[in-house]
């Protein structure tokens, strides 16, 4: 009877269903099963692997240099900033006063399709412009020219050096932050205006403490995010404003280190962490193993043998065991990576680790941004395309400002063979381009072909293992308790 009652219990969170592929928001049931799509995607890294030790040649290719750099037209550019403020202000007042339903309210798909996934392709395609369209930061400089002590800061010397050491690590957290909110908040339209201005005065504090690149380059979460994901776009942005615009090459931005300060690895790995995360905390295996395992086995004492009786503390405590496992995964990641280079130093026989797990971090944003795209583009072309109808009508007030409140009404509805397919391809390419970046580094780490193939096999090992945890991740069928 008790586990009668616990698989009740389990039901109320976990419906029974086949493996399938999940982040199309429909049950899509696979046309063969999960391990021949597991097998092909490693056998394809494997003969890629192959191919590019065998093709590659013993030197790796030099950094191309940098395109003669180009000014970005002046009005456009004012455009582009008119463009910033605009939305930023519509943002804040449609969640403000407007309609509280988040589809009918404008800011909710301006900030988190067209500006967090829209935005975030952009910049892979065109480079990363973020830095010089930065909304609060054009405010700054705004009230710098009222205040001049905002360029530079007033917080003195001690929190200069404070905040030199710290590095990116302020940015990392407000990053996670930033996902716990969208994954667990709820926030809503006016929560979300809200946060919007608290990022406004926490930039702005910022800067009037250590000043304005300082607060750009170690406080914005936005920075590090835009800057990572701009390494893979062919095309570089310098200077200020208007700022200049050369071409460096599509592998360009991944022959460049990481910056110094600290945080940035571990950035970049949140970033990858939390895309899996994402896809993973209300997928059926994550929702069964605390309902249906951790519970009988642990929980038991503290919230009750009867699960129906304990399902009101067991529902506060998946909250913390969900946020627990999104704040974690990025370690874990980090362990895992760590371990990869430790066995790439091993096989290449490095001295040391340390500078390899710096080198090699560029070569997984391909990753990154495959990740990103397989679990989120869809919403682009279900949700993103409604904005084209919100801006007739921001408010939710039933206006129709430029006569486009009528368009695409109807639900979008993504063809699940087509997205699952498409998912598969750019997890294998995203894979491969990371097995090709990370040969040229290993070309540039150790002497001869050789010594560079045999450091790589771990790393091989590493992308293989990369590649079927996030096609079994998108294979799972959800559940959101």
């Amino acid at each position: 009877m008790r586990r009668d009652a616990l698989l009740s219990l389990a039901l109320l969170t976990v419906p029974a269903a086949p493996a399938s592929a999940h982040s199309f928001g429909t049950i899509y049931t696979l046309p063969v099963p999960f391990w021949l799509y597991a097998w092909a995607a490693s056998a394809s890294l494997v003969l890629s692997f192959g191919a590019i030790a065998w093709l590659a040649g013993a030197q790796a290719p030099a950094a191309p240099a940098l395109g003669r750099p180009r000014p970005f037209p002046a009005r456009p550019w004012r455009w582009l900033q008119g463009f910033s403020l605009l939305g930023f202000a519509l943002c804040v007042a449609t969640g403000l006063f407007g309609n509280v339903d988040p589809y009918a309210n404008f800011n909710m798909t301006f900030f988190w399709i067209l500006f967090l996934l829209g935005f975030a392709y952009a910049v892979a395609l065109l480079g990363n412009a973020y830095p010089r369209l930065a909304p609060w930061r054009l405010l700054a400089e705004g009230l710098a020219r009222l205040w001049p002590g905002l360029h530079q800061g007033r917080g003195g010397a001690r929190l200069a050096r404070l905040s030199a050491r710290l590095g990116i690590v302020p940015a990392l957290l407000l990053f996670m932050l930033l996902i716990s909110v969208e994954l667990f908040g709820d926030l809503g339209p006016r929560g979300l205006a809200l946060a919007l201005l608290i990022h406004l005065l926490l930039m702005l504090l910022g800067a009037a403490l250590i000043g304005i690149e300082a607060t750009a380059r170690t406080l914005d979460p936005f920075g590090p995010f835009f800057a990572l994901l701009g390494r893979l776009s062919p095309l570089a942005w310098s200077g200020a404003s208007p700022p200049l615009l050369g071409w460096r090459g599509w592998a360009g931005g991944l022959r460049e280190p990481l910056p110094d300060e600290r945080g940035w690895g571990l950035f970049l790995l949140a970033m990858l962490a939390t895309t899996a995360y994402d896809g993973l905390h209300e997928a059926q295996p994550w929702v069964e193993l605390f309902w249906l395992q951790l519970y009988p086995c642990c929980l038991q004492d503290w919230a009750g043998a009867n699960p129906l009786l304990a399902y009101p503390r067991l529902r506060e405590l998946y909250a913390v065991w969900q946020l627990a496992g999104l704040w974690l995964a990025p370690l874990l990641y980090a362990a895992v990576y760590a371990l990869g280079i430790a066995l790439v130093a091993w096989a290449g026989g490095a001295a040391r680790a340390a500078p390899l797990r710096r080198a090699f971090l560029p070569s997984l944003l391909p990753i990154v941004l495959v990740y990103h795209i397989t679990h989120y583009y869809t919403l682009i072309e279900s949700q993103g395309v409604k904005i084209i109808a919100l801006v007739s009508d921001p408010f939710g007030w039933g206006w129709n400002l430029f006569g486009t409140a009528d368009w695409l009404q109807r639900s979008i509805v993504p063809d699940t063979a087509v997205v699952w397919h498409v998912q598969v391809g750019l997890i294998l390419a995203g894979h491969v381009w990371s097995v090709v970046a990370a040969h040229h580094e290993a070309l540039r780490q150790f002497d001869g072909a050789a010594r560079a193939t045999r450091s790589q096999l771990p790393m091989l090992a590493l992308m293989v293992a990369f590649t079927v945890a996030g096609l079994w991740i998108l294979a799972q069928p959800i559940k959101a308790v």
